[in-house]
């Protein structure tokens, strides 16, 4: 079905001047408006439908003036810069051949509404690029809002998440409750919550004003006589809000494309408000215009439709007939690999079968080990490995493809012998905000949905229970999605300028993928009677704990029902709320946090919560997860995080808490294994060493060189002879400052007035200057650039375009944040990748990652050796303005090693 695409086009020229911050080009023209809107259309081209989008305008004084002329009339005026690039923008949609839509006498909102409505009418699907409010009354089964800069589209449900109402409600719910920014009226004394319950209880104003009589039984005395002595302001209000839908009678909504890029048109615009990234992507679509123009790219050796994405499903079930294939794929040739099996856990499970694909259409699907009855010819084990193996011989680029690799090694001890790739991780550095599944990705680029997992192996099946030919088209598509989706992110790059991001991809990130394929099969070793014996003892304190605060409470209630602790701490023990949350108020743990003092109950359920997390969390999984061997085998996932730290789970071996008891306790029940030491070497005031190095502060800078103790020189300098008492201070504000610690969170954490950490950070600042300014020109480049970068270039994107100002502040926060955690990211992937290649072929394990420390399993007899070893290639493995150090511990078990 044809879609028509409106654009409220004041809507985001608007929010664009107002989200940005005041751009200007070298002349002091300002820019900031037309650089939003230039984005939104770029966004628009990449998304193919720039040419067939019709951009709805305003018409001058509107009808409602006439009706009311206090309608608006509270506006402040429009921002002389905003002025003057508004007319700008407009002449862009002339030049650019954009279709464009103005009425006089309605606004563009009626101009929307009446468009949507004929184009319904005509049986199209109508999406308008609006988040406005005033356009949510539109929405129906065939009209949607959608956010193009976001990807969210905006229906019924979204609308009922957002306002507790359905689009239809929205015109007589603005009627009763006004509207401020329009001066629309509405009834006096009537708001949200009870224009809700108005609407809730009666369904429309007319029904409201039927049954005038018997509001006293619906809402207070004073919004009932208000509803009744202002009924003329409803119905006038209601004739404002509503939207017009009859301006036309009829509309071409078909429109010719043009094969030309609409920006040539205002290349010499782009160049002269210095909008030099989106010069340089439409000059790079220029270069490939012959390449465009046909439809069909040669890209290596692939072949791949641009219009479309397609591809031929293959099952191959005799070995000759494969080897024939696989002879036939050219030297060096990329292919695409992917490996179906019988279960999620990549070292237990059982390859099914595998399928591959090396020209971007053809995706080949060879079953191995089907089971069902009546299964047709498969290949056996013997030659499948032998086909992977070949495989496995050429560069190979999978989606997650450490979990395809593991696959291979538990099955059949193979391992690649050529570079490997892996699309999710280009993915997740062209945007790590962004989703990076593959059903996604090829949604995104490809406008396609691939076969759903679920829609065709039931619940409670395996893919071993799947028929052969439907298993095929579904494995045969994820090798050619998988292809393609490699080729259209190489495009991504090129076109953004962001080559630097596939040099990291293919010097740290690829690489990085075998290291942690070695970590996750080795495992890590627990003593299993210590656990047994920690969940037995977990369990008795949870009985206490909980018998405790049933005492508190005066009843028995489900500690683990937010809704029941809320109700018991604020309803029936009176304490003070603080967030209200859906279903009543918050018991978050920064609520109890803030609250813990106010009665002893909540230091009881703060505890109680810990140990239940402990519990469950930790020693549980780690009793339920362990192999027959005692060994945990946590998964590390490379793509989970914004700032390039790993995360890891099943079970999280990361988040163990360091400083409580019970979590030593956990960590205790980590050990070597016999005749072995485990071995933790890990980064010295890391993320200190980053803050000297970036803002080369003098001070910073002479106390790493001379080492000294950073915290007490900090503290010296701030407090001059209270230095040695105040350390702590001195080290909070030195590791706050990095993670976007303000006042408030600093006088929290040292449990001091604001006044007083406000004056403590300024005397932070007055000592080091330079760490000011680099803080605040690294937020400047944040806001101008839209996003962060580390060390070594991955970035850490923002959208301050759809952005409030807490938001703002918060992405702020975020990206001096993922500067510090994502360079010691970087570098600690430097070191475990050349501590891998030192000592793979020795009894040196790597295990475990925890941000900046690495434990190994060494021998027991080469521990100070090995250790000294490791230390000296982490020290070494990058020059910063001071030098890396690491401390270094040997024991018999993790808790032992601090």
């Amino acid at each position: 079905m044809y879609k028509v695409i409106l654009v409220d086009t004041f809507g985001f020229l608007f929010r664009s001047f107002f989200a940005l911050p005041p751009l200007k080009n070298k002349e002091g023209f300002p820019t900031g408006l037309l650089m939003g809107f230039a984005n939104l259309l770029m966004k628009m081209q990449k998304d193919g439908v720039l040419q067939q989008a019709i951009f709805a305008l305003e018409g001058g004084d509107n009808f409602r003036k006439k009706i009311y002329p206090e309608y608006k009339a509270t506006r402040q005026e429009a921002p002389q810069d905003l002025k003057l690039q508004l007319p700008i923008a407009m002449e862009w949609i002339e030049k650019m051949g954009l279709k464009s839509v103005s009425v006089a006498g309605y606004e563009a909102d009626d101009v929307i509404a009446s468009l949507s409505t004929l184009a319904v009418k005509n049986g199209y699907q109508v999406e308008i690029f609006s988040h406005d409010k005033d356009l949510y009354q539109l929405i129906s089964e065939n009209i949607a809002l959608y956010n193009p800069l976001k990807k969210v589209t905006i229906k019924k449900e979204e609308c009922f998440l957002k306002y507790g109402l359905y689009p239809e409600h929205l015109i007589d719910f603005q009627s009763l409750l006004g509207d401020k920014i329009d001066n629309v009226p509405g009834v006096p004394s009537i708001g949200e919550k009870t224009a809700k319950k108005l609407l809730e209880h009666f369904g429309s104003l007319d029904a409201i004003y039927e049954n005038i009589d018997t509001l006293e039984s619906v809402v207070s005395k004073k919004a009932a006589t208000s509803l009744r002595e202002h009924k003329d302001l409803a119905y006038l209000s209601r004739e404002l809000v509503t939207l017009r839908k009859d301006v036309f009678e009829d509309f071409d909504f078909l429109q010719q494309e043009d094969d030309k890029n609409p920006f040539f048109a205002i290349e010499e615009d782009l160049e002269r408000y210095e909008f030099h990234q989106i010069l340089q992507r439409v000059r790079k679509k220029n270069s490939k215009n012959s390449f465009r123009a046909k439809g069909i790219g040669s890209v290596g050796n692939s072949v791949i439709s641009q219009d479309g994405f397609m591809c031929n499903a293959h099952l191959i079930t005799n070995e000759k007939e494969l080897f024939a294939i696989l002879d036939s794929i050219p030297k060096n040739c990329l292919i695409a690999y992917d490996c179906e099996t019988n279960s999620l856990d990549a070292l237990h499970a059982q390859m099914v079968g595998f399928s591959f694909c090396f020209d971007g259409v053809n995706g080949y699907y060879v079953p191995i080990m089907h089971n069902y009855l009546g299964v047709g010819e498969q290949l056996n084990p013997q030659s499948a490995k032998k086909a992977i193996e070949k495989i496995f011989s050429y560069p190979v680029v999978g989606h997650n493809i450490k979990f395809d690799l593991m696959v291979a090694q538990s099955n059949f001890s193979l391992f690649p012998t050529n570079f490997i790739k892996d699309t999710m991780i280009l993915a997740w550095l062209l945007d790590s905000a962004s989703l990076v599944g593959l059903d996604a990705l090829i949604e995104r680029f490809f406008a396609k949905k691939m076969i759903a997992y679920s829609s065709i192996v039931p619940k409670g099946k395996t893919f071993a229970e799947i028929d052969l030919k439907c298993a095929s088209e579904y494995a045969a598509e994820d090798a050619v999605a998988t292809y393609c989706l490699y080729q259209r992110l190489l495009q991504e790059f090129q076109v953004k300028n962001l080559q630097h991001l596939l040099t990291l991809a293919q010097d740290l990130e690829f690489p990085f993928i075998r290291v942690l394929q070695s970590m996750e099969m080795q495992g890590i070793k627990i003593d299993v009677e210590w656990f047994e014996e920690l969940q037995g003892i977990l369990a008795t304190k949870l009985v206490q704990k909980e018998s405790e605060i049933f005492m508190h409470a005066k009843q028995q209630f489900n500690i683990n029902s937010p809704k029941k602790l809320s109700e018991i701490l604020f309803n029936h023990l009176q304490l003070r709320a603080i967030r209200q949350v859906k279903g009543g108020y918050s018991t978050d743990e920064q609520t109890l946090e803030e609250i813990k003092d106010s009665h002893p109950i909540v230091p009881c359920v703060m505890e109680y919560r810990e140990l239940f997390k402990l519990k469950n969390t930790y020693v549980e999984p780690m009793l339920k997860l362990r192999t027959k061997e005692n060994k945990i085998h946590t998964s590390f996932l490379q793509t989970g995080t914004t700032t390039g730290r790993l995360s890891s789970h099943s079970p999280n071996l990361q988040n163990i808490p360091v400083r409580t008891e019970m979590g030593k306790q956990i960590r205790r029940g980590f050990v070597a294994d016999d005749n072995k030491k485990l071995l933790s070497v890990d980064y010295s005031q890391i993320e200190l060493r980053f803050l000297a190095h970036f803002s080369q502060d003098k001070e910073l800078i002479e106390a790493f060189q001379n080492n000294l103790d950073v915290h007490l020189k900090t503290a010296q300098m701030i407090f001059g002879d209270e230095a040695k008492d105040k350390r702590h201070i001195a080290k909070t504000i030195n590791f706050g400052l990095i993670y976007g610690m303000g006042v408030r969170k600093l006088a929290k954490t040292l449990k001091i007035k604001n006044n007083e950490a406000k004056e403590y950070i300024e005397r932070y600042f007055d000592s080091f200057p330079t760490v000011k300014n680099f803080l605040k020109q690294e937020e400047q480049k944040i806001l101008e650039n839209g996003y962060a970068q580390t060390l070594l270039g991955h970035r850490r994107y923002f959208d301050f375009i759809n952005a409030t100002e807490f938001m703002k502040s918060n992405y702020l926060r975020e990206g001096i944040n993922a500067i510090f955690q994502g360079s010691v990211a970087d570098l600690i992937k430097l070191s475990m990748i050349r501590i891998h290649e030192a000592f793979k072929n020795s009894s040196v394990k790597m295990l475990l990652q925890v941000h900046d420390e690495l434990i190994f399993e060494v021998d027991e007899t080469e521990a100070q050796s090995i250790a000294k070893q490791i230390e000296i290639i982490m020290n070494n493995i990058y020059t910063l303005n001071v030098p890396l150090k690491c401390s270094i511990s040997i024991g018999d078990s993790w808790e032992a090693l601090k």
